[in-house]
C-alpha cells in the first residue's frame, strides 16, 4: 500500500478569502487602459499597486513567519496571489521579490532585511539571469575581492525597483551569496533598462565595480539556497501562468459569444467551440499540475523538485498555447496596440523562458525519475 499522502489540489476557504479582495483591487488599481498606458511611461512598474499590495493587503510577505513582518502563510496562499496578478499582467515585482528572494532569505535563516522585503517597504531582486534553471551550476558571473562585488548580470527580472540586491558571487573561498543594499552602494552599481518582450515585467541589466556586499549563505549552503529559491519560483511561476492563460480564455469565450459574423455569434461556430473546449480542457490540466506542484512545495515534499519541474515543462506551452489562441480567436482586434491581449501573450512567452524552458524541465524530469538515456 501506498505510503504517499494525499495531495489536496482544491481551493480551501482561506484561499477563496483572499482572492475576492486581491481581484478587487486589481481591477480597481490595474485595469487593461492603465497597464496599456503604463507600459508607454517611463515608470513601467507601478509602485503604488505594489505598495497598497503590502500595506494594504499585506500579501507580500504571505509565507513569512509573523515574527518578520510576515503573515506566516504558506505557499498555497502566496500561489492564488500569483494567478491574480498573472491574471492582471500586474507589474510588480512580486515573483522577484516575494518569491525568489524570500524564499532565498528564508532557507539561509537571513532575517536582517526580511521584515523590509515582506512588508513590500524595500523590495528585492535576485541577480541572476531570469532564464536560470534549477540544477545549473552556481553563477560566475560576480566576484568576491575583499567584501565587495564586480561583474555584471544580464537580463535580471525585477532589478528596475529593487531596493536590494541578492547576488550570487564567487571568489577566493568559493561560492557564496551576498545582499547589496543599493542605497549604501551609490554608483557602484548601475541597473540598465532592456528592451524586453515581456512589457509589463522589463528587465534589466546589472553592473557592479566594487560594490559592498554582506554575505547570506557560503559554500555548499550558498548553492543550496539558490536551489531553493531556483526551485520555489520555477513551482510558483506555474501559478502565474495559470491566470495568463484563464484570462485568456475566459476573455476569449465573452469575446466570441458577443462578436456576430454572418448574422451569428462567432462563438456559434463549430470549429470555434471546439477550439474553445480544447482549451478548456488544457488550462484544467494545467491548473491541476501548477496546484500539485505548489502542494508539494508547501508540504516540503521531498519531491518538489520534481514537481516543480513537471509543472514548467506542461504549463509554459500550455499558457503559450492558450494565448496565442486567445489572439488569433480575437480576430483583427487581437492584433491591435489597444487590446490588452498582446500584453498576455508576451507575458505567457516570457514566461515560458523564465527559470527554465520546458525542455529544459523535461530533461530535468528525466533525471529525477531515473529515465534511460535515449538510444
Amino acid at each position: 500500500m501506498s505510503t504517499e499522502p494525499t495531495v489536496d489540489l482544491l481551493y480551501n476557504e482561506v484561499e477563496d478569502e483572499l482572492r475576492l479582495p486581491l481581484r478587487a483591487l486589481l481591477a480597481d488599481r490595474c485595469p487593461a487602459v492603465a497597464l496599456l498606458a503604463r507600459i508607454e511611461s517611463d515608470e513601467p512598474y507601478d509602485t503604488g499597486l505594489w505598495r497598497a499590495l503590502g500595506a494594504e493587503l499585506g500579501v507580500t510577505g504571505l509565507s513569512v513567519p509573523e515574527e518578520y513582518g510576515g503573515a506566516g502563510a504558506g505557499w498555497r496562499e502566496t500561489a492564488v496571489v500569483l494567478e491574480e496578478l498573472g491574471r492582471a499582467v500586474a507589474p510588480v515585482p512580486y515573483l522577484g521579490s516575494s518569491v525568489l528572494v524570500t524564499a532565498a532569505l528564508m532557507a539561509a535563516d537571513e532575517t536582517r532585511v526580511l521584515p523590509e522585503v515582506a512588508a513590500g517597504r524595500r523590495a528585492a531582486a535576485l541577480a541572476v539571469p531570469f532564464s536560470t534553471s534549477p540544477g545549473l551550476p552556481f553563477p560566475d558571473a560576480v566576484r568576491l575581492s575583499g567584501s565587495a562585488l564586480s561583474g555584471t548580470v544580464t537580463s535580471v527580472a525585477d532589478a528596475l525597483p529593487a531596493r536590494v540586491l541578492l547576488v550570487p558571487a564567487t571568489g577566493a573561498a568559493g561560492p557564496g551569496l551576498y545582499l547589496v543594499d543599493l542605497a549604501a552602494a551609490g554608483d557602484t552599481v548601475t541597473v540598465t533598462p532592456r528592451r524586453s518582450l515581456d512589457l509589463t515585467r522589463p528587465l534589466a541589466d546589472l553592473t557592479l565595480r566594487s560594490a559592498p556586499a554582506v554575505p547570506v549563505a557560503l559554500g555548499n549552503e550558498a548553492i543550496r539556497v539558490l536551489e531553493v529559491a531556483l526551485t520555489t519560483g520555477a513551482a510558483l511561476l506555474a501559478s502565474e501562468q495559470l491566470g495568463v492563460a484563464e484570462w485568456c480564455l475566459t476573455t476569449t469565450v465573452g469575446y466570441v459569444r458577443e462578436r456576430h459574423q454572418f448574422g451569428r455569434p462567432v462563438g456559434s461556430f463549430q470549429a470555434v467551440k471546439h477550439r474553445l473546449a480544447d482549451l478548456y480542457g488544457l488550462v484544467s490540466q494545467a491548473r491541476a499540475v501548477a496546484r500539485n506542484a505548489v502542494a508539494a512545495l508547501d508540504a516540503g515534499s521531498p519531491h518538489t523538485a520534481l514537481e516543480a519541474s513537471l509543472a514548467q515543462a506542461f504549463v509554459s506551452e500550455a499558457v503559450v498555447e492558450t494565448a496565442e489562441a486567445a489572439l488569433q480567436l480575437h480576430g483583427g482586434i487581437g492584433f491591435t496596440w489597444e487590446h490588452p491581449v498582446h500584453l498576455y501573450l508576451k507575458r505567457a512567452k516570457s514566461g515560458a523562458l523564465a527559470l527554465g524552458t520546458a525542455d529544459r524541465h523535461r530533461s530535468a524530469l528525466a533525471l529525477l525519475v531515473d529515465l534511460p538515456p535515449a538510444a
